[in-house]
């Protein structure tokens, strides 16, 4: 593995709320962050930082995304967690991130909404089928 780990979203949760230096970044577009929703962190007193990994509407991958990661502020020796739709976008970041120099860049397992189920619906887990808050723009 090319990055500190893998963790659940309520893993991330409870991660969040014990260290004040953690970050969640969703590397999600803009559109999925305007039409699906976002992780809601206010009870934890930030904000999530967003950062796409793939460009809307374009499709190409953010080669600025460490530089973007570093102008976030984000100290290279914070704990990072990365989230997606998925758990797969947010594995590539969190390997980015590493050869940047974040030494504690995590994939956010199953991301905001997970796989499909049986009925093609992504209702299996994730962040929003763990209960965990978020908003819809």
């Amino acid at each position: 593995m090319s990055y500190a780990g893998d963790l659940t979203p309520s893993e991330t949760w409870q991660a969040l709320g014990a260290d004040p230096a953690a970050a969640l970044v969703d590397v999600r577009t803009s559109a999925e962050w305007t039409y699906v929703g976002l992780p809601d962190l206010t009870s934890l007193g930030r904000e999530v930082v967003r950062i796409e990994w793939v460009s809307y509407p374009e499709g190409r991958v953010n080669d600025r995304f460490a530089e973007q990661l570093q102008d976030a502020g984000i100290a290279k020796d914070a704990a990072v967690y990365f989230l997606c739709r998925s758990g797969v976008r947010s594995i590539a970041a969190a390997e980015v991130a590493t050869a940047a120099g974040w030494r504690r860049a995590y994939n956010v397992l199953d991301g905001f909404e997970g796989p499909h189920d049986t009925e093609h619906h992504r209702t299996v887990s994730g962040w929003k089928v763990a209960g965990l808050p978020w908003v819809q723009g």
